[in-house]
């Protein structure tokens, strides 16, 4: 089969990939700073969450609904690609000139390929510190499968590395050459106003208060963890070897405690969706999950084609 643009039609990754055993568990929330740091770190990225989104107006709310079509191109079997290119639809109007001039577009190869390599490697780093480790074989098709999995976007192949090694290579250029601290990224990393997630919206506000500095200090903790060491510098962050021990010991409890939970309710409501599909528990066509109405855009927004809103 072929795809509309005449070449071969891209294959959708599928139950037997280790793409699927990573990437849809719950623990990949614990990179979610991270990752949305590590993508605004990048100037054009950067720019245009500063001059586009209402991200830092509904932060839950925002992750929580991403993550039905982003989890989408990797679950969604047949349907993956039609995902992968509603995702990339939403970045058509994402544009402009940042604040030293510079013009930007979400759809510049290079800069739509920086958010996927930021899922790819959230998928390593999730996999090796919170889910037992993996093996350098593992990253190596987990790195083939990345490539496989953005073929379904539609966009240009150019700036996607062909090994493993030049990924790393690649990773090491722009944590040290090309990512920027930018508003857009301390602006995510600053969670003195974090709101209680959507599911706890009933919590007053006198009694989230109180458990919302730790949680955010827990989660830029984590975050500043993942990063790499020329990021933290960039950043101005410290990390002593008193931290790595103590980080390398949260991972191992929360792969302890997330033994404990069924395999089927670790998985995203999406990658669950998948696996049920894979494995015969519901039709093949049966519909693809879509976000509860309390992950919304607010009203005003839910007509704004750079947003999803099923």
């Amino acid at each position: 089969m072929r795809s509309q643009s005449g070449g071969e039609r891209p294959v959708p990754l599928g139950p037997e990939s280790l793409t699927w055993k990573y990437f849809g568990d719950w623990r990949g929330m614990l990179q979610g700073i991270w990752a949305g740091s590590m993508q605004n770190m990048h100037p054009g990225l950067g720019a245009g969450v500063e001059q586009h989104s209402i991200f830092f107006d509904e932060r839950w709310q925002r992750l929580y609904r991403s993550l039905y079509p982003i989890g989408g191109v990797v679950f969604d079997g047949d349907r993956a690609e039609q995902t992968a290119l509603q995702v990339r639809g939403y970045h058509d109007n994402i544009k402009g000139v940042d604040a030293k001039g510079r013009r930007y577009h979400a759809l510049d190869p290079d800069t739509f390929y920086w958010a996927h390599a930021t899922f790819f490697m959230g998928t390593i780093l999730t996999a090796d510190h919170f889910m037992g480790g993996l093996t350098e074989a593992q990253k190596r098709q987990l790195f083939t499968e990345h490539i496989q999995w953005y073929r379904l976007y539609g966009m240009s192949m150019k700036p996607v590395p062909q090994t493993w090694e030049d990924f790393q290579e690649y990773w090491r250029h722009m944590c040290t050459e090309v990512l920027e601290d930018n508003k857009a990224t301390r602006d995510v990393l600053d969670l003195s106003n974090l709101g209680p997630p959507p599911y706890a919206l009933w919590m007053p506000e006198r009694v989230w208060s109180v458990f919302r500095r730790p949680i955010a200090r827990g989660f830029v903790w984590l975050t500043v963890g993942l990063y790499e060491q020329p990021v933290r510098d960039l950043l101005g962050y410290t990390w002593t070897a008193r931290d790595e021990r103590l980080f390398r010991i949260t991972g191992k409890v929360v792969d302890a405690l997330f033994k404990l939970v069924p395999p089927r309710y670790r998985m995203h409501p999406r990658g669950r969706a998948g696996w049920d599909r894979a494995l015969g528990r519901v039709a093949a066509d049966s519909p693809l999950p879509q976000t509860p109405a309390r992950n919304l855009p607010p009203l005003a927004s839910r007509d704004d084609p750079k947003h999803y809103s099923p």
